[in-house]
């Protein structure tokens, strides 16, 4: 089995190319090999590797940026996925994208599933949303993955944040009216792999019968100041802190340049149930995370 990485420098595709080494031949590339905002790019990447699954983990991911630069994001993330899915078509290939809960405005109050309508408050959310729409105007074998409030230490991410304020500032204000789930980068590239391998060497027509988009996101919820305050209780290198209060916070205190959802949990019983594949609660894996550093 061939499968072709795209994206593999950031966080979600550091995590892959550790995870699909063992699945078969593995080709990883990001920008300058793929230029995922020039067609002629991703064609000849493609056509080159010949894959029998394409995995992209390419996205314009600066929610600020975008908005000086919607072109550009949505010929990453709108336009770029959409050639991947045709040319996946083409080949006989299976396509798997990872797309973002800021798909939604926030307003529904509790998870929203697959089903709810998307209502994006920014370029970034627009351009994404643009992406799993080209892909499943294409069709063919896909699985598109929502996801929230991604993790690693691979990119600098809200937890990196956290630790870098705690060694700056004796006292931090963290927002409590921001509601999702955060998700280890580990757990969406553990997650894609076992459902590769799930396929029992005919992987292509596996995803096939599952293509669909799903939500795929650390169990269970919380505020960012919740977020906040279990990375500070679990990080290891607390000696090295200067911080001394946590207070909460509201994000209309904020002067933000860009709107974001205040609520976007995602309810993730339709991949739990199709894959059957049980996720850890975002506590968990957050405990485990800083476990391994």
């Amino acid at each position: 089995m061939k499968i072709l990485l795209l994206g593999n420098t950031g966080q979600v595709g550091w995590e892959l190319h550790r995870t699909l080494l063992t699945l078969g031949e593995l080709t990883a590339l990001d920008y300058p090999q793929i230029d995922m905002a020039d067609p002629a790019s991703i064609h000849t990447v493609v056509r080159d590797a010949q894959p029998n699954i394409i995995v992209n983990a390419t996205a314009y991911t600066d929610v600020d940026k975008a908005e000086s630069e919607p072109a550009l994001a949505m010929a990453i993330n709108g336009t770029g996925p959409g050639i991947l899915a045709e040319e996946a078509m083409k080949l006989g290939s299976a396509l798997i994208h990872y797309s973002t809960d800021y798909v939604f405005d926030g307003t529904k109050g509790e998870p929203y599933t697959e089903e709810d309508q998307p209502n994006p408050l920014n370029v970034y959310g627009e351009t994404k949303l643009a992406g799993e729409r080209a892909i499943q105007d294409v069709g063919g074998a896909y699985l598109i993955f929502r996801t929230s409030w991604v993790y690693s230490l691979r990119r600098p991410c809200f937890v990196t944040k956290v630790l870098q304020w705690a060694r700056e500032h004796e006292t931090l204000r963290i927002v409590d009216d921001q509601v999702s789930s955060p998700t280890w980068a580990r757990t969406l590239a553990e997650a894609t792999a076992q459902i590769i391998a799930q396929g029992r060497g005919k992987p292509v027509d596996y995803i096939n019968e599952k293509s669909g988009l799903y939500h795929l996101a650390g169990g269970g919820s919380c505020s960012r100041y919740e977020w906040a305050k279990a990375i500070l209780e679990l990080d290891p290198d607390q000696d090295e802190y200067i911080v001394k209060k946590l207070h909460k916070a509201k994000t209309g205190d904020f002067l933000l340049y860009t709107k974001r959802p205040l609520f976007s949990v995602l309810n993730c019983q339709k991949f739990n149930s199709r894959f059957s594949l049980s996720i850890s609660s975002w506590l968990e894996s957050l405990s485990i995370f800083f476990k391994l550093l």
